[in-house]
């Protein structure tokens, strides 16, 4: 018995087929091989089509069936992971409106602004644990705004593993956990969120079917499962957002547990079981993955579709709480180009020849839109203090990966302030984890040791997708093999620490 995993990024999708009886990776497979574009057509603006999405997602799958080292027929579920925070809206004939507004969009600061005003700071951190910021439903409010053409056909508003679910199969469904990343839920009524809604002018009726994490969100259909080389009728188990997902393939999942990625965007990922929240909203708290109600909230038509009624459930809090740097591997994509560097390995190596300090060149990584560690502010990037007679590329290499190691820190320092502070972080061996210099910079500079995994979120996503069909006998099964590839300990924390107060020193200038 076999499970899919789909990972829907913002560079690219990979896909992996894991063995459900061991828990082993048999092929991975990534579409496409350069990185997807992102569509500014103005300043501050982010998007993609989800069209490319569904493409490059069917290309990925047959690309993975093309290794000819399993037999398709025997995918049992699918799972989906996607970046967080995008619009997708879909009319009734479930035709594609618009393309996505994705995560680091800024265009909908004002919005989210506005809103937190009118429903009042202490309200909506309390109920939203958030200010609704440029997150999915103030996206959806600038659309309302800006094309009201487009609102006025839209029938449903999903986020872009819902997407991906309904193109699979159908169905338009979301969870819990979806809701809140978009800031749609309120976790004191623990339902839609009456706030939000009315301040937007938003219709009840644009939210999918509510399913937990854990469930079936349809079956694949006939012509989809031809066009895929797959069974009809392979039930889609699974569905969360790529860092909740990455919590779950490191086996994240209770309170004061760690996780990191390091892919385009950067992310600490922390388990709280306390409706926690940020003042400033610097740091964002979300339903995660195994978040639970005090009570069903099943739409009625969804409940007696699956033969059932709402019904009280225990409750379970299981917040996640989000450290997310926009400007981190893009970053080091962008230096890479920019210098012409053959490839990762290249540039890695080049940085390691320099000391830390990078010979005093300070790099912010901060050129990827409003960053939520500065209130929603763009800072911008900036390569600074050059001195034309010492710096070469090495040195841009290093400076930039430091100063990616340098914002976790500072980030880190902010979660601190909330009370979550880990004893070991850990992390996927992907990314710029592959890098020696960024994970020596991110230990010494936070002081927090590295756990590295082979795992990934097309992983995560397929060992999700055996938990919510019922595969694996509990959670715990999931994760048994699990075992952490190395553990890298803070050595050098008093010279990495010179770094950071000079990097922060030179930050707060553009402050």
């Amino acid at each position: 018995m076999l499970l899919l995993g789909i990972d829907l990024g913002t560079s690219s999708v990979k896909v992996s087929i894991v063995d459900a009886a061991t828990a082993n990776v048999l092929v991975s497979a990534t579409f496409p091989e350069s990185e997807t574009p992102i569509l500014a057509r103005q300043p501050g603006w982010a998007e993609q089509s989800p069209e490319v999405w569904w493409e490059n997602i069917r290309l990925a799958i047959l690309k993975a069936h093309s290794t000819g080292t399993y037999d398709p027929a025997r995918i049992a579920a699918i799972g989906i992971a996607y970046q967080m925070h995008g619009l997708v809206v879909v009319d009734k004939s479930q035709r594609i409106l618009r393309d996505s507004i994705i995560w680091c969009d800024s265009r909908a600061v004002p919005y989210g602004d506005k809103a937190f005003f009118q429903i009042g700071a202490a309200r909506s951190l309390q109920h939203l644990l958030n200010s609704p910021g440029n997150f999915t439903a103030a996206k959806l409010a600038w659309v309302k705004e800006h094309e009201p053409a487009i609102y006025r056909q839209t029938d449903k508003v999903m986020l872009p593993g819902d997407f991906v679910a309904m193109r699979l199969t159908g169905e338009m469904t979301t969870s819990i956990s979806a809701l809140s990343e978009g800031i749609f839920w309120d976790f004191i009524a623990d339902g839609l969120s009456d706030d939000v809604f009315s301040v937007f002018g938003f219709d009840r009726a644009l939210i999918p079917a509510v399913r937990p994490v854990f469930a079936t969100h349809g079956f694949v259909k006939p012509d989809i499962a031809a066009s895929l080389r797959l069974k009809p009728g392979i039930p889609v188990t699974y569905k969360a957002g790529d860092q909740p997902n990455n919590a779950l393939s490191l086996n994240v999942m209770e309170p004061g547990e760690v996780a990191a990625t390091a892919g385009t965007s950067g992310v600490i990922y922390g388990v709280s079981d306390r409706l926690t929240y940020d003042k400033g909203s610097r740091v964002n708290s979300f339903a995660h993955v195994n978040y639970a109600p005090s009570v069903a909230v099943l739409p009625a038509a969804a409940s007696a579709k699956e033969g059932g009624s709402a019904k009280a459930t225990q409750g379970k809090r299981r917040i996640g709480v989000l450290l997310c740097i926009n400007g981190t591997g893009i970053l080091n994509r962008w230096i890479r180009d920019l210098t012409g560097a053959k490839d990762y390995g290249t540039l890695n190596s080049a940085a390691m020849a320099i000391e830390p300090g990078s010979a005093g060149l300070t790099v912010l990584p901060f050129g990827n839109g409003a960053e939520r560690i500065f209130g929603n502010r763009i800072v911008g990037a900036q390569l600074l203090d050059i001195d034309l007679n010492i710096h070469g590329a090495a040195h841009v290499y290093r400076a930039g990966q430091e100063g990616i190691a340098m914002a976790f820190r500072y980030g880190l320092d902010i979660m601190r302030e909330n009370g979550m502070n880990p004893a070991v972080i850990r992390a996927g061996k992907a990314n710029m984890f592959h890098s020696p210099v960024f994970r020596e910079a991110f230990v010494n500079a936070t002081g927090v040791p590295v756990e590295l995994y082979n795992s990934d979120g097309s992983v995560g996503a397929a060992l999700g997708a055996g938990i919510g069909a019922g595969i694996f006998r509990d959670m715990t099964a999931a994760f048994e093999g699990l075992k952490p590839l190395e553990r890298i300990e803070p050595e050098r924390t008093a010279e990495y620490g010179d770094v950071y107060n000079r990097w922060r020193a030179r930050l707060e200038e553009f402050l």
